[in-house]
């Protein structure tokens, strides 16, 4: 089942706090790591994946018995992949490095590397790309017209938008009337992958 972004960095986080510490964070050390400062908006997160299937309760019954489930034969396998920054649904800015992680269904990855980052701006709003979203990125250095792609301009910043080639010339589609085409010469773009997945924050 799809999991919001929220959900989807909790879930990363308890896992890889499991894997280091060797038990779960409580609820309040979840809400601390994501500023969340009422724990019932934290357990309403926990409770959503619990039903996804991504958690369960141990047997314990403390704080701390909260398990990542993976299972491996048959059912569905949870992965990591790596979360390389920020992207514009606008104007080009530059891609943070920023080393964080988030996790997925098997399922959702790309037949290459895949990777997310974050969007910042609605020039892609009415392909359901909205500011705060998170993109899934399968990498690729050739793209099909009409594919929407993380495309790196100039050699220093990088946007979100749909990908035209018309002849020596690349044309960057936003999905917003608002905002303007990018028409730019084939040797200032370079297709950096291919947006395969959205996750939202609610």
């Amino acid at each position: 089942m799809r999991l919001t972004r929220r959900q989807a960095e909790i879930l990363a986080y308890i896992n890889q706090y499991s894997e280091i510490q060797g038990y779960a964070p409580t609820l309040q050390e979840v809400g601390k790591r994501f500023g969340l400062s009422s724990v019932a908006t934290v357990h309403k997160h926990i409770s959503h994946l619990i039903e996804k299937g991504y958690l369960r309760r141990g047997r314990r019954n403390t704080s701390r018995d909260l398990e990542v489930i993976d299972q491996r034969s048959g059912e569905e396998r949870i992965v990591r992949i790596p979360l390389l920054g920020t992207v514009a649904a606008g104007l080009p800015i530059e891609a943070l490095d920023e080393h964080e992680e988030i996790v997925l269904p098997e399922e959702w990855l790309g037949r290459g590397r895949t990777f997310a980052l974050r969007v910042r701006g609605d020039s892609m709003i009415d392909e359901q790309i909205r500011d705060g979203d998170t993109v899934v990125v399968e990498a690729r250095e050739m793209a099909r017209n009409g594919e929407t792609v993380i495309a790196l301009v100039d050699g220093d910043s990088v946007t979100v938008k749909q990908y035209h080639r018309e002849g020596a010339t690349i044309r960057l589609q936003p999905a917003n009337p608002a905002v303007p085409v990018l028409t730019l010469s084939e040797e200032r773009v370079t297709v950096q992958g291919v947006v395969i997945g959205v996750l939202r924050r609610f």
